[in-house]
């Protein structure tokens, strides 16, 4: 075993040094972003703040959103205790898939590329990579967590306790480290890192879907899903420290399974392997568009499938919502006023937070034509006749292509699913729920403009595009709760458009932001156009 791990620490020292610059934004972003908000909460909290909040999320929408609370009347819940309700769920599931994607870039991801065997040419042990990876994690996530319970401390909060504040952090920590672990399994059994990605994010976010319906429904069952040892800790009410033991136990025996996979398989390959190609290619692989559909057909089928799934779990709770409604007076009230049935403010709410998610597959496509292009793969396309235009086209009408059909059959899947658990009971038909969904494409057009203008411009800085979409979502899921000023909830793209089935549709506003994200994908092709290819960048 220490054969196999020898100079472990070397490599750990080395990536610590090359990694740093990426430990310093990751620890600041997502460490800022989960524990800089308590003074926005405390705004929230002012006068009649907390009652109203509470019995907004004790709704089930809201609960297969952003989790339960043990509080169980309004009188109890505090600042701390909203808080945690509100920011650790997505803040452990934003570590958990940032972790994942860091251990596969550096373990099978430069082990596809070859940068693992140039590694183990010298005196390195066969997994000291993996193991010096790992730890460099954990150390992230540690640090991350400290971080998180140190600024939150330092606001110096009303019921945000010191226990709590490092309990926060340290469950953000640990979520971050489940993560790790599991792709470092998904590592090991998938034939490439790609599908390792895919695996990892894909149980990532069947833990969340999962959670979804138990919380609803038995929060118990909640306490057996790995992501629940996370924002099942309850600070700054119950502090319960047990669940990372858990999460502990979890994280040693994912390391341990990894590490036995690891030893017993070859370098470059996977315990799944790579299902068998055609004895003579389609005819379809002598175009550029059937060319780039076989190379995103996985991922796209992976997304898709997700977008089914996710609007699935969520139409799953309409069936509970009206019952909620005629049980809760203030809840009741509240709608009353607003003239917008429950269902229908949901809808407007879900539908917004499922777009965002449908975006990200087109920016992958489009992002994905600038990553074949660095490893090489496209040298022998520039020999013939095939043109930029041909290129960068096709992968923008794919991704156009891909946001389409994500959105029906996201809002289609929400839409019958919802209707079907209203039953007698439904006030709204599938038309709504496709309208509403539909109501977001300039918004996908949009982020797929960005996408593009990154690509024929500046191409390294497509993962940007990414930070806006996470941007413009915080926004959105904050805005109506804290007090911003219109202009700064303005720089969201999806804040131009209104909420349908809530709001009308604007004619107008949906055809701006499409001929404005036309002209921007016309703009990256004129750069795309006249730029130097950067192949091996």
């Amino acid at each position: 075993m220490k054969e196999n791990v020898a100079r472990w620490h070397i490599l750990l020292i080395q990536y610590l040094k090359r990694d740093w610059k990426k430990t310093l934004v990751w620890v600041l972003g997502l460490g800022m972003f989960s524990a800089a908000y308590v003074p926005f909460f405390e705004e929230i909290a002012t006068g009649q703040g907390l009652i109203g909040m509470y019995e907004t999320l004790q709704n089930p929408a809201m609960t297969s959103m952003v989790g339960p609370t043990p509080v169980k009347t309004a009188s109890d819940y505090t600042l701390g205790a909203m808080y945690a309700h509100e920011m650790l769920l997505f803040c452990g599931l934003f570590a958990m898939i940032i972790s994942a994607l860091h251990v596969v870039s550096h373990t099978r991801k430069e082990e596809d590329l070859g940068l693992t065997e140039l590694v183990r040419s010298f005196q390195i042990g066969r997994q000291a990579n993996s193991l010096a990876t790992i730890v460099e994690t954990v150390l992230i996530n540690v640090l991350l967590a400290l971080f998180i319970g140190g600024v939150m401390v330092s606001f110096g909060a009303d019921s945000i306790s010191v226990e709590g504040s490092f309990l926060f952090g340290l469950s953000i920590g640990f979520a971050g480290i489940l993560g790790a672990g599991i792709a470092l399994v998904m590592a090991q059994i998938m034939p490439t890192s790609s599908a390792a990605t895919g695996s990892a994010l894909g149980i990532t976010g069947l833990f969340y879907i999962v959670r979804a319906g138990t919380d609803v429904s038995n929060v118990d069952f909640s306490r057996i899903n790995p992501l629940g040892w996370t924002y099942l800790t309850y600070p700054f009410t119950e502090n319960n420290w047990s669940l990372l033991i858990y999460a502990f136990i979890f994280s040693i025996i994912m390391g341990i399974i990894a590490f036995v996979l690891e030893g017993s398989r070859d370098m470059g390959a996977g315990y799944l392997p790579e299902r068998a190609g055609r004895k003579n290619a389609r005819k379809s692989l002598l175009s550029v568009r059937g060319l780039f559909i076989k190379i995103s057909k996985g991922v796209m089928i992976s997304w898709l499938i997700a977008f089914v799934v996710m609007g699935a779990a969520y139409g799953s709770i309409y069936g509970d919502m009206r019952d909620f409604l005629e049980s809760n007076d203030i809840v009741q009230q509240m709608l009353t006023r607003s003239n917008v049935s429950i269902e229908e403010s949901f809808t407007g709410t879900i539908m917004m937070v499922m777009i965002g998610l449908v975006s990200i597959l087109p920016i992958v496509l489009v992002n994905k034509l600038f990553a074949e292009e660095s490893r090489s793969h496209l040298s022998q396309l520039y020999a013939t006749k095939v043109t930029r235009s041909q290129l960068y086209w096709t992968s923008v009408g794919l991704a156009v292509f891909a946001g389409i059909i994500g959105i029906l059959l996201a809002a289609g899947s929400l839409g019958g699913t919802a209707i079907a658990a209203m039953g007698d009971h439904a006030t709204m038909d599938l038309a709504d729920f496709v309208a509403a969904g539909y109501n977001f494409l300039p918004s996908v057009l949009f982020f797929i403009s960005l996408a593009g203008l990154a690509l024929g411009w500046a191409p390294k800085l497509g993962k940007v595009v990414y930070a806006y979409l996470g941007y413009s979502f915080v926004l959105n899921y904050f805005g109506g709760i804290v007090d911003l000023p219109d202009w700064f909830f303005k720089t969201a793209i999806q804040s131009w458009i209104p909420q349908m089935p809530m709001e009308d549709f604007d004619v107008s506003i949906f055809v701006t932001i499409t001929v404005i994200s036309v002209v921007l994908m016309v703009i990256g092709y004129l750069g795309y156009r006249r730029r130097d290819m950067r192949e091996g960048a």
